[in-house]
């Protein structure tokens, strides 16, 4: 399903969608730096007030417009997937970085029908670039369009990643396969936002990203982005589960391959022995 041009509900879903992830984005921006309250989920993996407060504007946001609809979200238990309508929000990606001041954090919204992402935003408060993705409809960033750069060459290629670092599991075939990436590449990011790194990549200021073990709500708004930016996106095995097992890749065509490649060589054999499995 695609979104129908003129189609009030979606206009109205859109704008709602704007609204809210612009106001948790200044809640975010006011506080940068300094939370009054760190709380650690698991180790390596924290959560701060601002955290639950934009979670709860977010919500509160979706649930006076639409009611009926489902909310899929980073603190807040979910169900299961129903037909219908589901909102996808991580209200403050990167809390580490925005508990160290480090400026790169977004809030990334999704909006998705019978699971698959139709509508896509990913939202910088600190640079007020907002990256937004309507499915067969293209990808934007403050209203220009924009493309992944398909002339990039992977000697030239500038690629991010995320690092396992909760995932010791896997962590030495992760860095044999980032090695062999990096003896072909150009250079290699890891910024802290995988909602950003994939809006990077389809803007064009990054040509290729790759993380494993990511959640739903970190990559929902990101992948259609890259997707309708003219980039390929799939998991490790090159398939459309990244949504359900986490682990993506995401770049231009020729990029993508290259990455692909290598995960599948040197990174995938390790994940399907390990704890963390395709859904």
């Amino acid at each position: 399903m695609g979104l129908e041009k003129g189609d009030r509900d979606w206009e109205k879903i859109e704008r709602v969608a704007v609204e809210a992830a612009k106001e948790a984005g200044s809640l975010i921006r006011e506080n940068m730096g300094h939370p009054s309250t760190v709380a650690a989920k698991a180790p390596a993996d924290y959560v701060t007030e601002v955290d639950s407060e934009c979670e709860e504007l977010l919500m509160g946001f979706i649930k006076a417009s639409f009611p009926d609809h489902m909310i899929l979200s980073e603190e807040t238990p979910f169900e299961g997937w129903k037909p219908g309508i589901t909102w996808i929000i991580d209200p403050l990606d990167g809390t580490t970085n925005f508990i160290h001041g480090f400026p790169m954090v977004s809030v990334s919204v999704a909006v998705a029908v019978d699971a698959s992402p139709v509508l896509g935003l990913v939202w910088d408060p600190l640079r007020e670039e907002l990256f937004l993705a309507r499915k067969g409809k293209g990808a934007e960033l403050n209203g220009r369009p924009i493309r992944v750069r398909k002339e990039a060459r992977v000697s030239d290629a500038l690629m991010a990643t995320g690092f396992p670092h909760r995932a010791k599991h896997y962590l030495d075939a992760y860095v044999v396969a980032m090695k062999r990436i990096l003896e072909e590449a150009n250079d290699l990011r890891r910024a802290g936002s995988a909602a950003l790194d994939l809006a990077y990549v389809a803007c064009g200021r990054l040509d290729g990203f790759w993380e494993p073990g990511l959640k739903t709500w970190d990559v929902a708004a990101g992948s259609l982005l890259g997707l309708e930016a003219g980039g390929v996106v799939t998991d490790f095995w090159g398939r459309g589960d990244y949504l359900f097992n986490g682990h993506i890749i995401a770049g231009p065509p020729a990029i993508h391959r290259f990455l692909l490649e290598r995960i599948l060589r040197f990174l995938a054999p390790a994940l399907e022995e390990g704890p963390i499995k395709r859904a």
